[in-house]
């Protein structure tokens, strides 16, 4: 065989392989995965919510996303619908992914939330016999004069919006981050078990109860379990921003009758401060006034050292607690240590 001949071959054989290759990849189906683990700053994959991206135009994205049936943590009340917080990580995940994924910031930038915000729609919250497969539409903004990221999204499922929401946010260097924290880097978080009734906080387990009580009637000390293997996914040196939002639940939740919990459908969330890991942080709520009979408002600020934290302003729906034990107190008063 002539080495014109043997090349011709080795091309056929090639695209004969190319072909076949294609024919085989038409006839399998579509296979799902999320989006890299990396890219929403989560250590475990079964936290990622996205699963792919597309570009629709200069700054709008389709995401796809799902949420599972049932949650390690994120869960309804009843444990048949999904989560008001599980719309607000979507929220943060679409706005870090298509910061690192779309507009290159590099992996190990630091993401200071700004703000973020989601409106949620109980009626097309239920859990179904699969896992809920999401669409969310996703504007990204760029502010390039103070650096402000952010995004607006709609979640829809089966054809439902399901959610909205957006959030602001900027990105600081890994040297930048250094120099802001400071000393703050190396601390960790003094945690005290507290022995108190999870319902009274909407929760099922003790270890996802954030607060403990203190001796004035509607400010909690934040209290969250730094091994959780949801609310302190990855590493830090300041709580995260989820367990700001969670404190921020329960304490509407404590605000509530005895047997009655709480299912949030808007919460409106402005960060002010880093909220440290080696000084006492209290959250305060207020009850506001609920716009018919059935719902609540609230108002929840969060305290550390002189500073303001955080601030979420929360509205939802009353619903009744199956884990409460009626005559159960709501409120115990800690040691001196912890008191305001």
């Amino acid at each position: 065989m002539s080495s014109s001949t043997a090349v011709q071959t080795m091309d056929a054989l090639r695209d004969g392989a190319a072909q076949r290759s294609q024919q085989e990849s038409m006839r399998l189906p579509s296979l799902t995965t999320t989006v890299p683990k990396e890219y929403v700053h989560r250590a475990s994959l079964a936290e990622v919510f996205l699963t792919g991206c597309v570009k629709t135009g200069e700054d709008t994205f389709t995401l796809t996303g799902q949420w599972p049936r049932a949650h390690l943590y994120f869960n309804g009340p009843d444990g048949r619908s999904h989560d008001h917080l599980q719309a607000v990580e979507t929220v943060r995940q679409a706005g870090i992914f298509l910061a690192h994924a779309e507009y290159h910031i590099p992996l190990g930038h630091h993401f200071v939330m700004r703000d973020i915000s989601a409106t949620t729609h109980p009626e097309h919250l239920g859990i179904g016999h699969t896992p809920s497969d999401l669409t969310i539409d996703t504007t990204f903004t760029r502010n390039r004069r103070d650096t402000v990221l952010g995004v607006d999204i709609t979640i829809r499922r089966d054809g439902h919006v399901v959610a909205t929401g957006d959030g602001h946010f900027s990105c600081v260097s890994p040297a930048a981050y250094r120099r802001l924290r400071g000393p703050a880097l190396t601390s960790s978080i003094d945690y005290h078990p507290i022995g108190q009734s999870p319902a009274d906080y909407g929760r099922a387990l003790p270890g996802d109860v954030v607060l403990a009580p203190t001796d004035r009637p509607g400010v909690w000390w934040l209290n969250p379990d730094p091994s959780h293997p949801v609310l302190f996914d990855h590493g830090g040196d300041h709580m995260p921003g989820m367990v700001l939002l969670e404190a921020a639940r329960q304490a509407a939740c404590a605000l509530q009758d005895p047997g009655t919990s709480i299912l949030p459908t808007t919460t409106v969330n402005h960060f002010h401060h880093y909220a440290d890991f080696d000084a006492p942080c209290f959250v305060e709520a207020t009850a506001q006034p609920a716009t018919r009979p059935g719902t609540f408002a609230a108002l929840v600020t969060g305290h550390q050292s002189g500073r303001h934290i955080f601030t979420t302003h929360i509205t939802g729906r009353r619903t009744t607690t199956p884990h409460t034990h009626p005559g159960q107190p709501r409120t115990h008063a800690l040691a001196a240590a912890f008191s305001v």
